[in-house]
C-alpha cells in the first residue's frame, strides 16, 4: 500500500509499505478520507516531537476491510469514523471517563506518548472500540468527527450554556466548528475576532452575532463595546497575545479557555490577584473523549454541523507537504487527504 511518512523534521516521503494485518480486537480500515490537522503541521515542523519514520494522520473515516479475532458488532464493509485516541481503560483517568488524559496515552497518527501509524495511507489498523458507524455520511465530512469531538469537549470545558455570552479569537476550521458547536447549545451572543475577511464572512454566515476585524479595532475594546465582558473568552489560535486578549474579555466569574495550541515553551503573565478577586477560571482543553467522539458523529449524521463547507481542498499524499505550507499561511480552510488523488 502507499503511505505518507514523516522521515525527519520537514521531510515527508510517500512510501510503498506492506498492508497491515489487524490483530485481535482490531479492524483494518480502507481509508476513505483523512483531514490534515495543525497537530500534523506541528509534527512536520518539529514543534511537536515525534520519533521517525512515522505515518501521521488522525482525522479519518473509511470502510472496514478486515476484522481481527474477537471483534463483534463490526463487519467487513461497514463505513466508520476513527477515534485516534486509544485509552488503556485501566488508569484512574480512564476510569473516571477522562480518556483523553490517559496515563498510558496512545494515539493513531496524532500526538501521544505512544503513536501508532496513522491514516495518511491507503489502510490503517484501528482498535475496534475506536470506531463509530457513520451510515451514508460522506467520508470527507465523517473525517471531521475527530476535530468536532475536540470542539464538543472544548465547549464542555467552557462551562457555557443557553444564553451565555462568548468571544472566540480565531475563525479557522476549528474556530468555525466551535462556533457552530456553541450556537447549537444555545450560547448567545457570540462574538468572533478574525483577521481574514473570508473567514469573518463565513463566521457571520455560521451564526456569529458580532464579527470583529482586529486589524481595524482593538478586539477587547470592540467586543466589550458591542456585547460587554463575556462569560467565556476562548482562544483558538495558539498565541500568547491572543490568549491574553481572550482573558481580558472574560467577565467576573467567567472562564478563559485555551483551545489553540501554544508553543511548548511559551509563557505568559497573569495576575493571581485578579483570578482570586474576580473568580475568573483559566482553563485548557485537550483532545477529545470517547463520549464527545460519539456525540460528534451523531451531530454530523443529523446535519447539525456544516462540515462540508469547511473542506476547501481535497489532496493526495504527494500534496501534503505543500498543504502544510498553505496552512502556515492560513490559505483556505480544511485540507482533506483522499486516497487516489495522486493517480
Amino acid at each position: 500500500m502507499r503511505a505518507g511518512a514523516l522521515t525527519d523534521v520537514g521531510e515527508f516521503e510517500v512510501q510503498e509499505r506492506e498492508r497491515p494485518e489487524p490483530q485481535a480486537g482490531e479492524v483494518l480500515l480502507e481509508v476513505g478520507a483523512c483531514g490534515v490537522c495543525m497537530t500534523d503541521f506541528h509534527m512536520y515542523h518539529g514543534t511537536f516531537t515525534v520519533d521517525t519514520p512515522q505515518v501521521l494522520g488522525h482525522e479519518s473515516a473509511g470502510t472496514v476491510a478486515e476484522v481481527g479475532d474477537g471483534v463483534v458488532g463490526i463487519e467487513v464493509g461497514d463505513r466508520v469514523a476513527m477515534n485516534p485516541t486509544v485509552p488503556c481503560n485501566t488508569c484512574s483517568a480512564c476510569k473516571r471517563g477522562d480518556t483523553h488524559l490517559c496515563e498510558n496515552n496512545t494515539s493513531i497518527g496524532g500526538a501521544g506518548e505512544t503513536i501508532m501509524d496513522g491514516a495518511f495511507a491507503e489502510y490503517v489498523r484501528v482498535p475496534a472500540g475506536s470506531v463509530e458507524q457513520i451510515g451514508d455520511l460522506p467520508f470527507r465530512e465523517a473525517a471531521l468527527a475527530e476535530p468536532l469531538a475536540c470542539c464538543i469537549h472544548g465547549a464542555d470545558r467552557s462551562g457555557l450554556g443557553q444564553g451565555d455570552s462568548v468571544a472566540l479569537i480565531g475563525a479557522g476550521p476549528i474556530g468555525l466548528m466551535l462556533l457552530q458547536t456553541l450556537r447549537n447549545r444555545g450560547a448567545a451572543p457570540i462574538a468572533v475576532s478574525e483577521l481574514d475577511p473570508d473567514r469573518r464572512e463565513l463566521a457571520a454566515e455560521m451564526g456569529a452575532d458580532v464579527v470583529i476585524d482586529p486589524a481595524e479595532r482593538d478586539p477587547v475594546e470592540a467586543i466589550r463595546e458591542e456585547i460587554g465582558a463575556v462569560d467565556a473568552g476562548i482562544e483558538v489560535v495558539g498565541k500568547v497575545s491572543t490568549i491574553e486578549q481572550a482573558h481580558d474579555m472574560t467577565a467576573k466569574g467567567g472562564n478563559t479557555l485555551i483551545f489553540g495550541v501554544p508553543e511548548q515553551d511559551a509563557t505568559m503573565e497573569v495576575s493571581p490577584f485578579d483570578i482570586y478577586f474576580q473568580e475568573i477560571d483559566l482553563r485548557g482543553t485537550f483532545a477529545l473523549t470517547q463520549a464527545s467522539f460519539e456525540r460528534a458523529v451523531t451531530l454530523l449524521q443529523h446535519g447539525r454541523i456544516d462540515a462540508d463547507t469547511l473542506v476547501t481542498e481535497e489532496i493526495g499524499l504527494e500534496d501534503i507537504p505543500s498543504a502544510f505550507e498553505r496552512m502556515g499561511d492560513a490559505e483556505g480552510l480544511k485540507k482533506v487527504f483522499l486516497p487516489g488523488q495522486d493517480e
